[in-house]
């Protein structure tokens, strides 16, 4: 349970046993714990980390906190929190034995930042201004973070700053809704829908041009062909983005979800053949179809869809 003040402010929270502390208290302590690691007589494995080993640690806490997300499990989450905040403090407590920035640094620019791209909540008579909408703010979020560039670096490029290592899918959104911020996108879903027909039909010409292989082989195409259907296929993927920011999905999360329903029939028709003692190899096609169309069944019925908040804000 958090304490707030009339504005908000969290002042002190009440743990999971009920014993009310102070937010700073906890912090500090949870820093000194991190310091006292990476100091002369602590923890031999946290002295010797750096930024780089460091690195694949950071992105699998981010994906544990997603999966225990998935499983809508807040004890699992807690924890999970708990370990990606841990990779954080590593990565500033490193930085802050270089006398570089510290944790609090850390803290006041995210905060300063926050309130900075918040006018809306902010700024001076802020209350007495009409109510802008979610799509408004993104705008108005992507315009203060172009100013922000252009000050720092100079004239810069509306799609400036975003990591080349982000997944692909993820990349693509980020980079179409920053074009479309600045005015480049489709007008409709019918102009998307359109524009995806037309990179099928050309995924089409070039596959057709492949040799047939014999049965049961992958077709083996010339060097130049195999790079016209990369190039048609990736073309295709990022117009499937586009379609995706205007029905509101987000195409990462989707096709995570995807790979998990295909995860759970097929482990569902191996344990099916497993008790029928038949090797999957040996299952006809016919065979297949029907257990993947029994391990369909066996799934609950498809919640509707709540559609992401307008916008994808890029809090960089």
């Amino acid at each position: 349970m958090l304490n707030q003040t009339a504005t908000g402010c969290v002042t002190s929270a009440c743990n999971k046993n009920g014993v009310t502390v102070s937010m700073s208290q906890n912090f500090n302590d949870l820093v000194n714990v991190i310091a006292r690691l990476r100091s002369p007589g602590g923890c031999p494995w946290d002295l010797k980390q750096t930024h780089d080993s460091l690195k694949p640690f950071l992105l699998e806490e981010a994906y544990e906190v997603l999966d225990a997300l998935d499983h809508q499990d807040p004890q699992h989450l807690c924890e999970e929190l708990g370990d990606l905040l841990l990779q954080i403090l590593l990565h500033a407590r490193i930085e802050s034995e270089r006398d570089t920035f510290s944790i609090e640094d850390v803290i006041a620019g995210l905060q300063h930042k926050l309130i900075r791209r918040h006018p809306h909540v902010f700024a001076s008579g802020a209350q007495d201004a009409p109510t802008l909408t979610a799509d408004q703010v993104v705008t108005q979020w992507e315009t203060i973070k172009q100013a922000e560039r252009t000050t720092r670096q100079g004239p810069d490029s509306a799609l400036a700053g975003i990591p080349a290592a982000l997944p692909a899918l993820l990349r693509a959104c980020q980079l179409q809704q920053r074009a479309s911020c600045a005015g480049f996108d489709w007008n409709t879903l019918e102009q998307v829908t359109e524009k995806l027909e037309e990179e099928l039909e050309e995924l089409r010409t070039e596959t057709a041009r492949l040799t047939p292989p014999p049965v049961g082989e992958p077709a083996a195409p010339s060097p130049e062909t195999a790079a016209a259907i990369e190039h048609e296929f990736g073309d295709v993927l990022l117009t499937m983005v586009s379609m995706a920011r205007f029905l509101r999905i987000h195409p990462e999360e989707a096709l995570r979800k995807a790979n998990e329903r295909f995860l759970k029939r097929f482990q569902y028709m191996e344990r099916q053949a497993a008790q029928e003692g038949r090797p999957l190899q040996a299952l006809t096609a016919a065979e297949w179809d029907t257990l993947w169309e029994a391990a369909k069944r066996q799934e609950p019925v498809a919640a509707s869809h709540t559609p992401n908040p307008p916008g994808n804000r890029n809090h960089e």
